[in-house]
């Protein structure tokens, strides 16, 4: 009986004092709370793209080419500036759009044209300036991201303003009497026409809130013109002819940059501890 006892009493004490050495331990602080990480769906976005040009011109016509056997044409267009702003939407990971609008810097303009007419052949010597103002609408699809890199295609449609400034053409006629000889002019005309644009380019993600592009774009932007010609005392044939500078297209290089506008803030949970 007394040896039940002694267990009893040994058992009792090891359970207190177990008992004791855990009050005295630290009470362990919680696990850091972690956020679920947010999906990248999409969201309102700004843009900004600069960029240069390297226009094309088909040819140049004039309502007294009926009057040539042959033409041989060389027409170039310098390099200019491309500046433009836009807003968007992205709507998923793969797909999204916006709505842009650029102007076009001052292109020099500069061609020859060797024309066989009744009677002889001459040369004529084009110069003028260019520049447009374009308004896109674009859609893109976006085809996968590593490492933080996108590539992208899309395209667009809209209107191109399209302003040939300065235009003269210098005659010289080598045998008998040119169509134009001497020097003659155009007045500044602006025409609007349709617009379409292909686009591909990689993007990357700086941060959840901002993206550079680099893009390649092609860009339709319609036919030129011009004011009727006169030579510089003021007279001319006596016929409407207006030159028109037939299909403008340009291939674009662009470096953009675009403002994720519902990116969410990245911050830590306060640390929560008792005691």
């Amino acid at each position: 009986m007394r040896s039940v006892k002694s267990l009893l009493a040994a058992g009792a004490a090891t359970l207190i004092s177990s008992m004791a050495f855990a009050a005295d331990m630290p009470i362990a602080a919680p696990p850091m709370y972690a956020p679920a990480p947010v999906a990248d769906f999409g969201g309102w976005y700004l843009r900004g793209d600069i960029g240069f040009s390297n226009q094309r011109v088909d040819r140049l016509s004039n309502a007294l080419d009926a009057n040539n056997t042959t033409s041989v044409q060389t027409l170039n267009f310098n390099n200019a500036g491309i500046f433009g702003l836009g807003g968007g939407y992205k709507f998923n990971n793969w797909f999204r759009a916006d709505v842009t609008g650029e102007y076009r810097g001052n292109s020099q303009f500069f061609g020859t044209d060797r024309i066989t007419y009744p009677g002889g052949v001459g040369t004529d010597t084009y110069h003028a300036t260019k520049n447009e103002w374009v308004f896109l609408a674009n859609a893109y699809v976006d085809l996968g991201t590593w490492w933080c890199i996108t590539p992208f295609v899309g395209a667009g449609i809209g209107t191109a303003r399209v302003a040939i400034n300065g235009f003269t053409d210098q005659g010289i006629a080598n045998n008998g009497g040119g169509a134009l000889p001497g020097l003659a002019y155009g007045d500044n005309v602006a025409k609007w026409n349709f617009a379409w644009a292909a686009h591909a380019g990689l993007a990357y993600k700086v941060s959840p809130a901002f993206t550079v592009e680099l893009a390649y774009r092609y860009l339709d932007m319609g036919d030129g013109l011009t004011g009727d010609l006169k030579t510089f005392d003021g007279s001319g044939p006596n016929t409407y002819n207006p030159t028109t500078f037939k299909h403008i297209t340009s291939h674009d290089l662009k470096l953009g940059v675009r403002w994720n506008l519902d990116s969410p803030p990245v911050y830590m949970p306060p640390l929560v501890t008792k005691g």
